[in-house]
């Protein structure tokens, strides 16, 4: 499979499948420009090699056309991200699509209208993905997270390009670190999951437990674990119809030789609130009327101890209620402890939209490997599904 790199995109139209989902606010501004930096690399190489790029994105879940959903927004903000001009069209496919697309000159960059303002979209429909494959010579999908959804744009139009698609530079590195954790990576491979509930997670435990050597477990789903081991949790979050699942889950780790490292204390709250009363209990003693709202000190430790000493290190999903200071410790600790096996050479991939919050919030984005823009993509990818927006550039079924 050819990869961007092995392209010369010079007088080449390059039909990118971009994700541009981004936040705006009331005005319609991007507060967050971080999913239109990380296309950079893709529409670089192309811009430098001569060629000139359309990007074709979603925006929000409209209804129909919805003018606060409309790309047009996003012209200034990709201006000013690569200092080209950057034109506007106000729909994705027809006439009017067609003749910007044929005007466009190289080291220049077409924004298209939002593909969901056409519900063909969504279901893949093969008339609408024929429609968009006319505005390029080269499709390219830089999308990792709408690769688990098979829509036209990213699954049904691949099959119009059939010697002319590749990945781009922000999917291809997706793919490469998720391949790094569960079939190259170095060991111990350590896995930390964390997150409110055991259920939203048990099909990727069943899926990494043959490739891991460590699995830490941390957040609301802990108590599920505790009570399941007969420990007393108090208030706590618990998933009372997945105890039997838990002690499955820890039943089979065993057999695989996966140490499972749950926590040792819990910092505990007599109410859901930052300005709750708090106090250092064991994990297996939470008093009636106090809830585990995060790890204590000796989980910490304990769990840095472990991440320190792995090669490979998978993080999804915070330790505790890390949006209220009293409790974000664990998070924090979590954070430092990949900060520094990456550091000393570990390689370290964070995904999962709650995780990836914490290490932009905690500032530790640039000290680990890599953090996945994918979200429900890297989740499937985990849980050992072929997502189609991949299959399709691979011709795979």
């Amino acid at each position: 499979m050819k990869s961007l790199f092995d392209i010369n995109f010079k007088n080449k139209k390059a039909l990118i499948r971009v994700d541009f989902n981004v936040p705006l606010n009331e005005n319609f501004e991007v507060t967050d420009t971080t999913r239109i930096e990380a296309a950079k690399p893709t529409i670089i190489k192309i811009l430098e090699d001569g060629g000139s790029c359309i990007l074709m994105s979603h925006l929000g879940r409209p209804n129909g056309i919805e003018e606060r959903y409309s790309l047009k927004h996003l012209v200034n903000p990709v201006e000013d991200a690569f200092g080209v001009e950057v034109k506007y069209v106000p729909d994705c496919i027809g006439e009017e699509a067609e003749a910007a697309s044929q005007a466009l000159k190289p080291g220049h960059i077409l924004i298209l209208e939002n593909l969901r303002f056409h519900e063909e979209e969504k279901s893949g429909d093969f008339e609408f993905a024929k429609a968009l494959s006319k505005l390029g010579d080269i499709y390219v999908n830089d999308a990792f997270g709408t690769a688990h959804r098979a829509h036209a744009s990213t699954t049904t139009i691949a099959q119009f390009f059939p010697d002319n698609k590749c990945f781009g530079a922000l999917l291809s590195k997706e793919i490469e670190s998720i391949k790094k954790v569960m079939e190259t990576g170095e060991r111990p491979i350590t896995a930390i999951l964390g997150g409110a509930k055991v259920s939203s997670k048990i099909t990727i435990i069943d899926n990494i437990l043959d490739k891991i050597d460590h699995l830490i477990i941390g957040g609301g789903m802990t108590f599920t674990f505790i009570k399941a081991l007969g420990g007393s949790i108090g208030d706590s979050l618990v998933e009372e119809d997945k105890q039997t699942l838990a002690l499955e889950i820890l039943e089979l780790a065993k057999e695989k030789n996966v140490d499972v490292h749950l926590p040792l204390d819990a910092i505990a709250a007599d109410a859901f609130s930052e300005t709750a009363n708090t106090k250092t209990v064991s994990i297996n003693d939470i008093p009636d009327g106090w809830m585990g709202l995060d790890v204590g000190p000796e989980t910490n430790e304990l769990f840095a101890k472990v991440i320190e000493g792995s090669k490979t290190i998978l993080w999804n999903g915070p330790l505790g209620v890390f949006e209220m200071p009293p409790f974000s410790k664990g998070t924090i600790a979590i954070g430092e402890a990949i900060a520094n096996a990456t550091k000393n050479g570990s390689f370290s991939l964070v995904g999962g939209g709650d995780s990836v919050a914490a290490v932009k919030q905690f500032g530790f984005e640039d000290k680990v490997s890599y953090v996945s823009t994918g979200g429900g993509a890297m989740l499937e990818s985990l849980e050992g599904k072929t997502l189609p927006g991949i299959a399709a550039i691979l011709d795979e079924d």
